[in-house]
C-alpha cells in the first residue's frame, strides 16, 4: 500500500482525492495540503483526510506526493519531493518552464525516483481504443476548443489546452520536429486565449493544431491520415472511428462494429469501423498506472522526459505566437 499525500485541494485536487480513495488497493491517502486554509478544512472534513500544516510535513510522511496545485508551484514542490527520495505524480504542464522541467529530469535520475505527469488524454478510452491499431500518421489535425473558464488561466491556452494534443502528437509521431509556425490572440487575459500552430516533422508528417478557451462550444477532436487509412478520435464524446482501404475480397472481421463501401470497378473497398471504446475514468486510470510503475511492473506511461519534450514544444509555439501578435500590433 503506497502512502500518498495531495498538494492542492482545488477543483482538480478534489477529483484526485476521490480517485485515490477508490484505488484503496494501491493507495492510502495520508493527508493533503492547500494554501487556502478554508478549502483545506472543507475537503478534509468531507473526505475524512488529515490536513497537514505544510508541504514539508506532508512529504516527510508520504511515499508519493500528488501535485495538483498551480503550475507556478510545480517545480519548487516537485524538487523538494524528489530530493527527499519520494515519488511524484504531477499535473500537466510539468512545470512553468522547460528549464525547470530539465532539472526535474536530472533530479529524478540522480535520486532514482519515479515521476509521472498527468497528460490525461493518453488514458482517454477513445485514444486507448485506436492505439490497438498500427499507426503511422502522415497528416494530423487537432481541435481543442472550450468555453471560457477562469480556472486554469494562470497559463496561456497553449499550456492549458493545446499541450494535451502536443503530448498526444509527439507520442504518435516518432520523428524529430523540423519546423514550427504559430499565431494567436488574447481576448480576456494578457496571455494567449487562442492559438493555431503548424508543426512539420523530419519524416514529412504535418500537424495542425487549434486551441481556444473563448469558444461557444466545446470540442476535443483529433483526426489523422496515414497510408490507406483515416482515423478520427473524439476525446470529449469518447468515440473513435477509422476508415481503411482494403482489398475487395477482405472480409470485415466478426464482432466488429462497422460497415463496408464497395468501390465500383475497383479492386478495393472501404471499411468504416467504430472502435470498441471501453468505459473508464482517465484520471483514475493514470493514477492506477503510476502505482504499477512504482511497483516495478512497468515504466511510466507519461515519463518526465515525455512531459519535458511537450513543454519545450509548447514554449516554442507560445513564443512564436506572441512574436507574431506583437509584430501585427506594431503595424496597426
Amino acid at each position: 500500500m503506497l502512502k500518498v499525500g495531495i498538494v492542492g485541494l482545488g477543483y482538480l485536487g478534489e477529483i484526485h482525492v476521490k480517485c485515490l480513495a477508490e484505488l484503496n488497493k494501491d493507495y492510502k491517502i495520508i493527508g493533503g495540503f492547500d494554501i487556502d486554509l478554508q478549502r483545506s478544512e472543507n475537503i478534509g472534513a468531507l473526505y475524512e483526510i488529515p490536513i497537514f500544516p505544510s508541504v514539508d510535513s506532508l512529504i516527510e510522511e508520504a511515499d508519493i506526493i500528488d501535485i495538483v496545485c498551480t503550475t507556478k508551484a510545480h517545480y519548487s514542490i516537485a524538487k523538494k519531493v524528489i530530493q527527499a527520495g519520494k515519488h511524484v505524480f504531477i499535473e500537466k504542464p510539468i512545470t512553468a518552464t522547460y528549464e525547470e522541467a530539465k532539472e526535474l529530469v536530472s533530479l529524478c535520475r540522480e535520486n532514482n525516483v519515479r515521476l509521472q505527469v498527468g497528460h490525461v488524454e493518453r488514458f482517454n478510452p477513445a485514444f486507448l481504443a485506436i492505439r490497438k491499431k498500427p499507426l503511422n500518421p502522415l497528416f494530423l489535425e487537432a481541435h481543442r476548443l472550450a468555453n471560457y473558464n477562469p480556472r486554469g488561466n494562470d497559463v496561456s491556452v497553449i499550456m492549458d489546452l493545446m499541450i494535451h494534443d502536443l503530448d498526444i502528437i509527439l507520442d504518435l509521431v516518432k520523428s524529430p520536429v523540423k519546423k514550427v509556425t504559430a499565431t494567436g490572440a488574447s481576448v480576456f487575459k494578457r496571455s494567449l486565449d487562442i492559438c493555431n500552430a503548424q508543426i512539420e516533422f523530419e519524416n514529412g508528417c504535418i500537424a495542425i493544431l487549434s486551441a481556444s478557451r473563448v469558444s461557444l462550444k466545446n470540442m476535443r477532436k483529433l483526426r489523422f491520415f496515414q497510408p490507406e487509412s483515416y482515423v478520427s478520435v473524439d476525446f470529449l464524446k469518447k468515440e473513435a472511428q477509422w476508415i481503411d482501404r482494403v482489398e475487395a475480397d477482405f472480409e470485415l472481421p466478426a464482432g466488429i462494429n462497422g460497415f463496408e463501401i464497395p468501390m465500383d470497378q475497383e479492386d478495393f473497398k472501404l471499411q468504416i469501423i467504430n472502435a470498441d471504446v471501453k468505459e473508464g475514468n482517465a484520471i483514475k486510470m493514470e493514477l492506477e498506472d503510476f502505482a504499477r510503475a512504482i511497483r516495478g511492473e512497468q515504466d511510466e506511461t507519461v515519463t518526465v522526459e515525455d512531459a519535458a519534450k511537450a513543454l519545450h514544444l509548447a514554449e516554442l509555439i507560445e513564443q512564436l505566437a506572441i512574436d507574431r501578435v506583437e509584430k501585427f500590433e506594431s503595424n496597426l
